[in-house]
């Protein structure tokens, strides 16, 4: 007996889905003199400055850690920021001058949806730059914190495999109203990416869906001395123990890009 038409179809869709796109991962972070500044209290700018350096280090480093990624890229205004980004190995997207009148969330956005442009214009596979007319447009985008130094490699590769593919996934943050990653998987649709106040709300709302792993450490993005203290608790990155090392923090707990 012959196949029928949704047996067809199955296989089709089985068979999108053994196809390996490229992945690229952004992380967004900001003017260093900005960064942080619900830390203010507890640590002095240069603190500051060490710290926000520190869990981009281990945040870049867990995301390198995913066999799936491709590439990682750091957009950014700042220059101190995007010299860290070079010598971690991660690319470097010069946050593009906007309009004065945005907002600091609207900037944000802006620059991730512009980065993610260029980087299905590029085509990146295993940190080599591929010119493919066929593949052009077709980089699945992983949009994450930049603060995220509990995040294990593991939490984010489980992620990225459960986010749907033909649309936009969120991963919502710890406090259950922003978003900790937005994945755009196996569509050549823009990333619309809803960064700021209520983002998680604002990302379904747009047809994003949440997943819903538990991911502690993904979820666990560092604004606020709680986070930090929390996210120590998990178990930092190298690179964020050392800092906290030199502030007086105990190294109790320390963690693994695994």
């Amino acid at each position: 007996m012959g196949a029928s038409r949704a047996d067809d179809g199955d296989r089709s869709a089985a068979s999108s889905d053994r196809v390996r796109h490229p992945v690229g991962v952004l992380i967004a972070v900001k003017d260093l003199a900005t960064a942080k500044s619900r830390l203010a209290a507890q640590f002095s700018p240069p603190e500051r400055t060490r710290l926000v350096l520190a869990m981009l280090r281990d945040t870049v480093a867990a995301a390198h850690a995913v066999p799936v990624v491709d590439s990682v890229t750091v957009v950014t205004p700042d220059p101190r920021v995007a010299d860290t980004a070079r010598r971690i190995g991660a690319r470097v997207f010069d946050e593009p001058v906007g309009d004065p009148r945005q907002t600091p969330n609207e900037r944000l956005n802006h620059a991730f949806a512009s980065a993610a442009h260029a980087l299905r214009r590029d085509h990146i596979v295993g940190g080599v730059l591929r010119d493919d007319s066929r593949a052009a447009g077709h980089t699945d985008i992983i949009a994450l914190q930049a603060d995220l130094p509990a995040m294990r490699s593991a939490e984010l590769a489980q992620a990225y495999a459960t986010a749907r593919r033909g649309g936009r996934s969120l991963v919502v943050d710890h406090h259950g109203t922003g978003t900790a990653a937005l994945i755009l998987k196996g569509v050549t649709g823009d990333l619309a990416p809803l960064f700021g106040e209520h983002s998680a709300r604002r990302h379904s709302e747009s047809g994003a869906r949440q997943l819903g792993g538990t991911w502690p450490g993904l979820r666990l993005d560092v604004d606020t001395l709680a986070d930090l203290r929390r996210a120590h608790g998990l178990g930092v990155g190298p690179a964020t123990a050392t800092v906290l090392h030199s502030l007086g923090w105990s190294d109790d707990a320390s963690a693994t890009t695994a």
